[in-house]
Formats: structure tokens, C-alpha cells, sequence
């Protein structure tokens, strides 16, 4: 299904074009077009609704899903000071979680048709036009979907009780994640934190696409060793 020569038209959707690519789709996906105005991805109308996604959206869906889980370890006997420990640990969760499928599911090489196609939708779709502001965010269906996994897993490596609270913990660093990630695009940020911030993950996409996979935070990119060359340790302490 990898035809040779393949040029994607970009005024036609784009998610069963960008398979034809093969070993041609890495390079094509890290050519940035910078535009606010993001392409089509389905001729379906109901699919291409799914894939858009207005930023407020995910704290209006998802704190009070945080605040639930909460809310049930607190019910179940935990003092205010266990809650906090606990959900800052779910955060602290998250951070690496973050940096892992950054690195290693969103920028895994592919090359086959179906390969291609789902990194693309995954992230690939995220390189190319990485001011789509309405693909900034992952759609709460989705993220719904894999919600119950995560949280089975949770339950596997903690107790009845703390369970619900790391959890809502780790969900809440998704939810600050994604916003994060939406205001590094789109904020003009006036503190010398989030523009440090900005500015590491703007070199991310547009100058060391191989280094740099926090979002949040720097802190497991020095961990690793991953770390941009142009972000001196000095400076990210």
C-alpha cells in the first residue's frame, strides 16, 4: 500500500493519504507547517468532529472526574494530609508517563501504511501542524477509552483505599498537562517561567525534534539525559 513518489495533497484528508509515504513519512512529518488553520483529516463529517477538540473542554470534563475519585479515598477514611501526599504522587506519576509516550509511542519510526497512519493520528498529525489549536488537547472520548485500563492498573499497585486518589491525582497531571501544552502553543507568556517553558518545547518542534519530550516539565529530560543542547543545565535549575 506504500506507493513510491507519494505527494500528499494537502487540500483533500489527510489520515489515509500519509500511509502511501513509507520511509519518506519521517522526514515529511517533521517539516512543520506552521498555520493556525488545521487540514482535514476525514471526508466523514462525524470522525472529523472527533478529532477537534476546544482546550476548555478538558477541565470542564475532567476535574470533576478528578474531584470524584478524590472525594472517595477521602470517604474512605484518608485525612486531608494522605489525600495531598497521595495525589501529588499521582502527579508525579503522570510527569513520567508523560515523558515516556513522548518518547517512546509518539516518537517511534514507522514506515508501513498502517504504521504511518496511526502515528499520525497519534502525534505525527501534532509535528506537522503544530499550531492546529483544535488538536492540541486529546478528545475525552478517547481519553475515556483509556481511562479504565489505567485505572485497573492503579488498583493492581496500591491499596483499595489510596487507589482512587492516586488515580485522580495522575488524571489531574493529564489535565494539566494538556492544558500546559495548549498555552505553550498558543499563550504569550510574560513570567520567565512558562516563557523558559515555551521556548523548551518550541525547540522540541521546531529545532531538536529528538530531545526535549517534556511538557510540564524539564525534570526527566535532565534525568535521562535528553535534554537539549540549547537548554544549559545551568539555566533549567
Amino acid at each position: 500500500m506504500v506507493a513510491q513518489g507519494f505527494t500528499v495533497d494537502l487540500n483533500k484528508p489527510l489520515v489515509f493519504q500519509v500511509g502511501h509515504l513509507g520511509e519518506s513519512y519521517q522526514e515529511w512529518v517533521h517539516q512543520p507547517i506552521v498555520s493556525k488553520e488545521g487540514p482535514r483529516f476525514f471526508g466523514s463529517d462525524f470522525w472529523e468532529f472527533l478529532t477537534r477538540t476546544e482546550w476548555w473542554v478538558i477541565p470542564i470534563v475532567w476535574l470533576p472526574v478528578v474531584c470524584w475519585f478524590v472525594s472517595k479515598s477521602i470517604v474512605m477514611g484518608h485525612t486531608l494530609p494522605q489525600i495531598a501526599l497521595t495525589v501529588v504522587t499521582g502527579i508525579g506519576v503522570w510527569t513520567l508517563l508523560e515523558y515516556t509516550l513522548h518518547r517512546f509511542l509518539f516518537h517511534i519510526k514507522t514506515k508501513s501504511y498502517w504504521g504511518n497512519t496511526i502515528h499520525y493520528l497519534l502525534h505525527g498529525c501534532h509535528h506537522k501542524h503544530p499550531m492546529d489549536g483544535l488538536r492540541l488537547v486529546f478528545p475525552p472520548a478517547a481519553t475515556a477509552v483509556l481511562c479504565l485500563p489505567f485505572y485497573n492498573l492503579v488498583k493492581l499497585i496500591s491499596t483499595p483505599s489510596t487507589a482512587p486518589a492516586l488515580f485522580g491525582g495522575g488524571l489531574l497531571g493529564y489535565v494539566m498537562y494538556d492544558v500546559t501544552h495548549y498555552y505553550l502553543h498558543h499563550g504569550q507568556p510574560t513570567s520567565e517561567v512558562p516563557k523558559n517553558l515555551k521556548k523548551y518545547h518550541l525547540n522540541h518542534h521546531f529545532r531538536i525534534q529528538n530531545k526535549g519530550f517534556g511538557i510540564t516539565s524539564s525534570l526527566w529530560d535532565k534525568v535521562f539525559g535528553t535534554l537539549p543542547t540549547s537548554m544549559p543545565a545551568e539555566k533549567s535549575r
